[in-house]
């Protein structure tokens, strides 16, 4: 039986752990305007463009295009892509990083019909890192997760990846199941860690 917690998109985020945000970065949500800015961040973070599979990323970058245009040309309900944006001396605005929410339906007996908020895809800008801004952007989510009524919001980590698990323990996310140990083997990866975060009232702030 397939883990209920299992998702096929990119479970793995880029580790942040700043803990001041910088003070001219927005958290809003993304708009068609900003899918250049978002594909541009999230083929960055998730793909290399040297090694073996360098030759593959522009098929990479474009699939993402096409998935990411789609949500934000399309949007469901319990969906949104946040984004955080940078605004520089100029007043030229960039995203430096992005995160999306959304609902999910349990397919495990266990957990049967049960829905869940779903965070995936964060990542942020190289020259942005370790300055908050995936803390921002994860405390971002919390507050939709609150006016959407929700008081629960998960999300994957692998378990290899100990400065995004320093992180998410940091904002107060838990483990909630663990991958069995020979998925990962298969697909030649650490084991993937299902994190739990229980809100109630305002979200946290750093």
């Amino acid at each position: 039986m397939k883990p209920w917690f299992f998702d096929p998109h990119y479970q793995q985020p880029v580790a942040d752990t700043g803990t001041t945000p910088t003070s001219l970065v927005q958290i809003r949500a993304a708009t068609t305007a900003d899918l250049t800015g978002v594909v541009h961040i999230i083929s960055e973070s998730f793909h290399s463009q040297t090694g073996f599979w360098g030759w593959a990323f522009p098929l990479f970058r474009l699939g993402i295009y096409e998935d990411i245009r789609y949500r934000l040309t399309s949007p469901a309900p319990y969906h949104t892509c946040l984004v955080a944006v940078n605004t520089d001396a100029s007043g030229a605005k960039d995203v430096v990083g992005t995160i999306e929410v959304s609902l999910r339906f349990s397919d495990s007996w266990t957990y049967a019909n049960k829905r869940y908020l779903y965070l995936s895809n964060l990542a942020v800008d190289l020259n942005y890192r370790r300055h908050g801004v995936a803390s921002s952007l994860l405390i971002g989510c919390e507050k939709v997760c609150l006016e959407w009524g929700f008081e629960d919001i998960y999300l994957h980590v692998l378990e290899d990846n100990h400065q995004a698990r320093k992180l998410y323990y940091k904002l107060g996310y838990r483990v909630q199941e663990v991958e069995p140990p020979w998925s990962g083997f298969f697909l030649n990866r650490s084991r993937q860690l299902f994190l739990h975060k229980g809100i109630s009232g305002d979200p946290v702030l750093i």
